[in-house]
């Protein structure tokens, strides 16, 4: 009793492989977690590995540094220490592993009575930050705008309301979930309109290297009101590389609405699809947001129930408003795309674990 005791967390093999999607460089993964002592003493020990890894191919086998933490020996009794949650850092970006089933005990310490204080807990070893969760889109209020007037008024250009739309994510690399906010805008073309869906920021730096024409966006915006069913609206995929650490542009998407009934319409974000790189990533709002509303009248051939899907390459008009009469669908940082497959390199990892025991140095 009074030592400090150095534990050694070993990852003997990941359970998932490296998706094969893109290559993780040298250096670019750490692990930290958390082992539970139990019995005697009780408490969180605080475990972190260095960044080091060897460079890991796409469909390679994880591997993942040693975690090291330390314990003082403060109470005597047998002392149990258990794998519980640990996190996977790989170019900043988190994938947080929780235990889904119970886990055995990975080691027992006798302590013996000696020389040292009589605390029942373990104190936070010091200079040992928790990993921070990753930051999401604060939703802020979300209402519904009111009507834009359209047809006898002469206006041409509608702007939507900006609304926070929280994202089900199915990807390559399991289930993610991100709010994004997002704003539709159209342009009166004739009795159809041209619209608009435009990210006004970088979602996140690119966690590779991702070459040119890989990766596609496109979204369903969802009719309702008076006009049912849906207008497809899709962007160009990357025009340049994207080198690793740069920031991810979106582009615009576009797409022709053409109503298919008279009366007051309204726009909302829907499903949201990213193919990269060979995969496809779907996207799914939680609930409906109205993001613009339109005075439609009916034309041959219109939506009423059915998909417009006559996709654009323009971006639509730029006179009129500060904000040249466009909507903007956009997610700030680290919202819809960060859930995308475009981070596989952060995919699961529930390895096996074995804990190795230095020799306890005395604390003096």
């Amino acid at each position: 009793m009074g030592d400090t005791v150095d534990v050694v967390w070993t990852f003997v093999q990941a359970a998932s492989k490296n998706p094969d999607i893109i290559d993780l460089p040298a250096n670019s993964v750490q692990p930290s977690g958390v082992l539970k002592a139990t019995g005697a003493q009780t408490g969180d020990i605080a475990m972190q590995g260095p960044r080091e890894n060897p460079a890991i191919p796409k469909g390679a086998a994880m591997v993942l540094s040693a975690m090291k933490g330390s314990v003082k020996l403060t109470t005597p009794g047998e002392l149990t220490l258990t794998p519980d949650a640990y996190t996977v850092n790989a170019m900043s970006t988190d994938t947080k592993c929780t235990p889904t089933e119970t886990v055995q005990k990975a080691a027992t310490i006798q302590v013996t009575p000696g020389d040292g204080g009589t605390p029942s807990t373990i104190p936070d070893p010091s200079g040992s930050a928790s990993p921070s969760p990753p930051p999401s889109a604060d939703p802020g209020a979300s209402t519904s705008p009111s009507a834009s007037g359209g047809g006898d008024t002469g206006r041409t250009d509608f702007t939507g309301k900006e609304v926070q739309v929280p994202y089900a994510c199915k990807t390559p690399i399991g289930d993610k979930s991100a709010t994004s906010p997002v704003q539709i805008g159209a342009k009166k073309s004739g009795g159809s309109y041209d619209l608009t869906v435009q990210f006004k920021k970088s979602v996140m730096d690119s966690p590779a290297d991702i070459p040119e024409d890989s990766v596609k966006p496109s979204m369903e915006v969802v009719l309702g009101g008076a006009d049912k069913g849906t207008v497809h609206v899709e962007g160009p995929t990357n025009a340049n590389d994207i080198k690793s650490g740069d920031p991810i542009e979106i582009p615009d998407l576009t797409g022709t609405y053409k109503p298919g009934a008279s009366g007051t319409s309204t726009l909302s974000p829907g499903v949201l699809t990213v193919k990269a790189l060979g995969t496809t990533t779907t996207c799914t709002p939680e609930k409906t947001e109205v993001s613009l509303t339109l005075d439609t009248t009916q034309q041959p051939g219109g939506a009423s129930g059915g998909t417009s899907t006559s996709g654009g390459t323009s971006t639509g008009g730029t006179d009129g408003s500060a904000s040249g009469g466009l909507a903007a669908t956009g997610a700030n940082d680290h919202a819809a795309l960060k859930a995308l497959g475009l981070v596989a390199g952060t995919t699961i990892l529930l390895g096996a674990a074995v804990f190795t025991f230095l020799p306890g140095r005395r604390t003096r």
